[in-house]
Order: structure tokens, then C-alpha cells, then sequence
């Protein structure tokens, strides 16, 4: 793989960290569960080891949530190329939902090419504090 090939991945997947993020605190929550493979999971920080399995039931999921206002900030984010249709990544976040304090934590992500382009294969949330 060429430098200028790792570098098109990285780029692709810090901008799904990204979207991911912007999409949740505007509650577009199909076109969140879109940034997941067909059979990706996801945990959210707050239950690091309660997965949701497949994208309908992320969606569900997500639907089922009560309104809230949020922003997520999302940076330190480092994408490994694993190959030309696999990476993982980290991330540090911070949420604000001005109910209390802030929360802080990370995203660990594995990420797979897909007919569609890039999508979580798996989203790993955790608190730190």
C-alpha cells in the first residue's frame, strides 16, 4: 500500500469519527446507523460492555433514547491502516449535555471497507470520568 493510500483511509475514517459525532447531536439517527456495517455493533460509553449488534438494532436502539440536547467533541484521533479494507482508531471525547457535569472518555473503533465505502465494524465507548 502507498503512503498516499494509508493516508486516503486515515482521512476517510476520522471523517466518519467526525460525522458520527455531528449526526448524533442532531439526532439524524438512520443516517447514524448508516455509518455502521450491516452486521457492526456498538457500545456506548456509558455501558463499555452492553453491545448492540447490527445496524437496525443500533437504530432501534437510538430511537428509543429519550430527547436531549448534546455536543459531542471528538479529537485525538489516531487511525491505524491495518490493510486496504481494515483500520482501528481512537478517539477522546467530551459530552455536554448540561445536565451536570461533563463527561469525558474514548471511542476505540475497528473499521471496515464496505460496498458503500467505510463504516464502523465495531464502536467501543468508554468514561474515564
Amino acid at each position: 500500500m502507498t503512503p498516499e493510500a494509508a493516508r486516503a483511509i486515515e482521512a476517510d475514517c476520522a471523517k466518519l469519527v467526525a460525522r458520527y459525532a455531528n449526526l448524533n447531536d442532531a439526532a439524524r439517527w438512520a443516517e447514524l446507523a448508516n455509518l455502521y456495517a450491516e452486521d457492526g455493533r456498538m457500545s456506548r460509553p456509558t455501558a463499555p460492555d452492553d453491545w448492540i449488534t447490527g445496524r437496525a438494532t443500533i437504530l432501534a436502539a437510538f430511537l428509543a433514547r429519550p430527547a436531549r440536547t448534546t455536543r459531542h467533541i471528538c479529537s485525538n484521533v489516531v487511525i491505524d491502516v491495518i490493510d486496504a479494507d481494515h483500520a482501528i482508531g481512537e478517539s477522546a471525547m467530551l459530552l455536554f449535555t448540561g445536565d451536570g457535569a461533563p463527561k469525558v472518555g474514548s471511542f476505540h473503533d475497528r473499521f471496515i471497507r464496505t460496498d458503500a465505502g467505510w463504516r464502523f465494524a465495531e464502536r467501543r465507548g468508554s468514561l474515564t470520568f
